[in-house]
């Protein structure tokens, strides 16, 4: 990382439903993988609910107990090779149920954010098997001010407007977004990007489960609104640099947080 730029490997991988052990042993190969780029990544991003997919029905016995197992692997790898992740979503098991978790790592390996999904997703049954997170996610990874959203939560502007105002500059969002909503998918990241000013860095899953089939298309999105990387819907790293002064001169051209006028809204 020079200064002012990230270096970003987003891991576009197709999960394996129910297929814990699989799930786990495909997220290190490619972990590896992402190491592999012509410039070592700073950042390595994951996908929605990768350990196990939308194994709803055997989620109790299928979910991380405690997130132990997911955050062994991931601390240990940044630890290792001096990488920040934020290591998508897993199911995780807790005593008061089971939740749709973010943890992100720095480069020694620690937990420096968490973060779980606020909106639970009807259409694909959350909120029969999954408990609501309780906080929203902001993120200091490193020096960067960040924020930490999952999938749903991006069709509420609120969140991410919160997160902005929060401090945050860029905005990970792990994904599992189906067909045949790729217009939803872009569109809704690039609002989130223009109207906060700041990057969008969303990592979504590729490949089938049952009958649901998802496009992949993960993106990086710059405070303007453009798309400076973007995946087709095959398995593979999708890697982008992002100049974070970027964020400070489009807010300073467009003053949107100066001309708020929150006491009519």
């Amino acid at each position: 990382m020079t200064k002012g730029t990230l270096r970003l490997a987003l891991l576009q991988m197709d999960i394996q439903i129910g297929q814990p052990e699989l799930n786990f042993a495909k997220v290190e190969s490619m972990l590896q993988k992402a190491l592999k780029a012509e410039e070592k990544p700073d950042v390595i991003v994951l996908p929605e609910m990768w350990n196990t997919g939308y194994a709803l029905d055997q989620i109790g016995e299928l979910a991380d107990e405690g997130g132990q197992r997911t955050k062994q692997q991931l601390s240990a790898f940044s630890r290792e090779h001096g990488v920040m992740i934020v290591g998508g979503s897993i199911a995780e098991k807790r005593e008061n149920g089971v939740f749709n978790t973010i943890y992100a790592f720095d480069r020694q390996g620690e937990v420096v954010g968490d973060y779980d999904k606020i909106h639970l997703f009807r259409l694909m049954d959350e909120e029969k098997h999954l408990q609501p997170g309780g906080k929203i996610g902001s993120l200091q990874l490193g020096e960067i001010d960040a924020g930490m959203m999952i999938c749903y939560d991006i069709r509420f502007p609120e969140l991410s407007r919160k997160l902005a105002l929060g401090g945050a500059k860029v905005l990970f969002v792990p994904a599992e977004w189906p067909n045949p909503r790729l217009h939803h998918w872009r569109t809704l990241l690039q609002a989130r990007a223009i109207e906060n000013q700041m990057y969008v860095v969303a990592c979504n899953r590729c490949g089938q489960s049952g009958e649901t089939v998802f496009f992949g298309h993960s993106l990086v999105i710059d405070p303007w609104g453009e798309i400076i990387a973007e995946s087709g819907d095959q398995e593979g790293i999708l890697t982008a640099s992002i100049d974070l002064a970027l964020v400070d001169e489009v807010r300073s051209r467009i003053p949107v947080f100066e001309d708020r006028r929150p006491s009519f809204y």
